[in-house]
């Protein structure tokens, strides 16, 4: 039997073991040598090139993000989307010189937003990719925001985020139990427009008809509610957001056919008691959009408002997450950096929240796409 000691021992010794491959692998990868030996030899030709255009990638990933965000403002994918298009037509339609349009589409081409058909110029796989999800190319349009924030990020990091473009847009957060209609609306509308492939894997995740009622806290102009309404329709329905925002799912929902099946509440979750008797309370996207403190004020409240035995699902990006780190770690790390509150945050962490606000039986649930969307469940004990 090993001893305590020498288990110590081997503790220690694997991650000086690995701090040394490291140290070895950096300084072979580094050397210029080592790099003109990978790039000759027919062995290690191929993984050369693969990450020497993953490190271009990652130098040019700027100049990536503007063309699709030109494409995005021009609405050169729409026209596209129609049918193979003669250059004349792209640069009227964009509103661009011959010569600015044809190097927009060539630069479009290399990242697979567009490609050329003869003489004419047709949607590419990437491009038809991102005109079937309304949501994402809500997010391109309102990122100039976070690229103005990002201009200095070292002095973003610096100063602990917040204070620019974004955390304006994002503003109505920040005046608890207000929020004028004009502050919520554009923030509202990104949000509903990029909830329903959200909602599709949350839905394809958990089994909602197996509760009574269920209260969306944090709802916004209640798309996911709606999604939920369809797939379970025995399920009452409840809605909780600031008053500005309640207001305008109200009237989404009663356009939607489902005024006197949902019920909306008007309030903070930070500041004012959440209603009682739903059995089940959902958090999609919210939490990660808080800081630690407020994010267990929110989980507490949740808990003080649900029978013993109810549940409450979390929805959102998460960090580490496997094979889609960029998203959680990257992309939504300085995002919500840029906005000034909340960060990303493992299952694990998430899982320790939910006990310090007093949940058992934590369980975190596939996804389809983890990229966009993980699931953790918890009851209340």
């Amino acid at each position: 039997m090993m001893s305590s000691r020498s288990s110590d021992k081997s503790k220690g010794y694997l991650p000086r073991l690995h701090g040394a491959w490291i140290a070895w692998r950096n300084t072979m990868l580094s050397s210029p040598r080592f790099q003109q030996f990978a790039t000759r030899f027919w062995l290690t030709r191929p993984v050369a090139r693969v990450r020497a255009r993953a490190l271009f990638d990652l130098v040019a990933g700027f100049v990536y993000s503007q063309t699709l965000a030109a494409c995005v403002e021009t609405g050169v994918l729409d026209l596209l989307a129609r049918g193979p298009t003669r250059i004349e037509s792209v640069a009227d339609h964009c509103g661009l010189p011959p010569d600015g349009a044809l190097r927009l589409l060539r630069a479009a081409a290399a990242i697979r937003l567009v490609e050329r058909v003869g003489a004419d110029w047709a949607l590419g796989s990437a491009g038809a990719a991102l005109r079937g999800n309304a949501g994402i190319a809500e997010m391109i349009a309102h990122h100039p925001l976070l690229y103005a924030d990002l201009a200095d990020p070292v002095a973003l990091l610096r100063r602990g985020g917040g204070g620019g473009a974004l955390a304006r847009y994002w503003t109505y957060a920040e005046q608890p139990g207000n929020g004028a209609a004009e502050d919520v609306r554009a923030y509202s509308g990104l949000m509903a427009a990029s909830q329903p492939l959200v909602a599709t894997q949350i839905l394809q995740s958990y089994r909602f008809a197996r509760h009574r009622r269920m209260l969306d806290v944090g709802g916004g102009e209640g798309r996911f509610l709606e999604a939920v309404a369809a797939a379970v329709p025995a399920l009452d329905l409840g809605l909780f957001d600031l008053p500005a925002v309640a207001a305008r799912a109200q009237e989404r929902l009663a356009v939607a056919g489902l005024g006197a099946r949902t019920m909306v509440h008007a309030g903070s979750f930070l500041h004012d008691p959440l209603p009682h008797g739903y059995d089940m309370i959902t958090l999609v996207r919210v939490l990660h959009d808080h800081d630690d403190g407020p994010a267990l004020t929110l989980l507490r409240a949740i808990h003080a408002a649900l029978p013993r035995g109810g549940r409450v699902l979390i929805a959102e990006p998460m960090a580490q997450t496997p094979g889609a780190e960029p998203s959680g770690d990257a992309y939504f790390g300085l995002y919500l950096l840029a906005m000034g509150s909340g960060r990303p945050r493992t299952p694990t962490e998430i899982g320790a929240m939910l006990r310090a606000a007093g949940f058992g039986a934590v369980r975190t649930l596939p996804t389809p796409m983890p990229l966009t969307c993980r699931v953790i469940v918890a009851r209340h004990d």
